[in-house]
């Protein structure tokens, strides 16, 4: 695929992927979204990948949805007096957190603002890092729309019931320092790429079936009440695990006192 809004380097086994419309602040179109899943599915195929990053071009990581032409077409096509057809518009957005949860580890890098969808299209992220300068906000009630991509389930589990409220009511900005605080993202950090990098590294380096397990685990009992389910599950994925030739590779490594090789 030829990409035209984002930027995709590998590096090692991290892919770096950065959305590139800085003269509007990476704001996020159809095309973006059509352009992030393609790199992140290609990846996910890519025995060499093991994890991404995800960030910004520019002093902003993602300013939100661009208005003229995500709101003001889909207005125009739900009226039936523009050229774009409502469905073309909805196009772009196919299941990005499912898409999230299954994939390969990744990680935000948020070097400034994030706001709106630029803040929601990371919350079903593994880890986010952000810098103390960052502008975070789920301003959506601003534009008298609601919060999507599952933030008003993830803005819950990441930030508690109380706080999560405050932002998805208020629409208020967050800084960076603020959103550590109160667990909207996970680390603080002046060079948010080489962070994000070193964390993603510490994923990657790992049994690439396991991390998987893990995501899927994570994802289906994090909110999961009954316990025997929850067991059940992870009983499921462990002999599903012994099978692979990874845990060989980790038993032969251990014993034999050396570093496991894993890609």
């Amino acid at each position: 695929m030829n990409y035209e809004q984002i930027l995709v380097e590998d590096r090692d086994a991290i892919r770096l992927i950065t959305l590139n419309r800085p003269e509007k602040l990476n704001a996020w179109t159809p095309q973006m979204n059509r352009e992030l899943v393609h790199a992140i599915s290609d990846g996910n195929e890519d025995s060499a990948i093991g994890a991404f990053v995800v960030t910004g071009q520019g002093r902003g990581f993602c300013a939100g949805a661009d208005i003229s032409e995500v709101f003001a077409s889909q207005i125009d096509a739900e009226a039936g007096t523009g050229t774009a057809d409502v469905n073309d518009i909805d196009e772009g957005r196919i299941d990005w957190v499912g898409l999230i949860r299954s994939s390969k580890p990744i990680v935000a890098a948020i070097n400034g603002a994030s706001i709106g969808v630029g803040l929601t299209l990371t919350l079903s992220m593994d880890f986010l890092v952000a810098t103390p300068e960052a502008k975070l906000s789920a301003r959506f009630v601003k534009m008298g729309v609601v919060p999507e991509l599952a933030s008003s389930h993830y803005l819950v589990q990441r930030c508690g019931w109380g706080m999560a409220s405050d932002l998805a009511l208020s629409g208020r900005i967050v800084t960076g320092v603020e959103a550590k605080e109160i667990g909207l993202v996970d680390e603080l950090a002046d060079d948010v790429v080489a962070a994000a990098i070193a964390r993603a590294s510490s994923y990657a380096e790992n049994a690439p079936p396991s991390v998987q397990f893990a995501k899927q685990l994570l994802t289906e009992n994090g909110t999961e009440s009954n316990l025997k389910l929850v067991q059940k599950r992870e009983l499921e994925a462990l002999h599903l695990a012994y099978q692979t030739p990874e845990h060989h590779e980790a038993v032969a490594a251990f014993t034999e006192k050396r570093s496991p090789k894993f890609r």
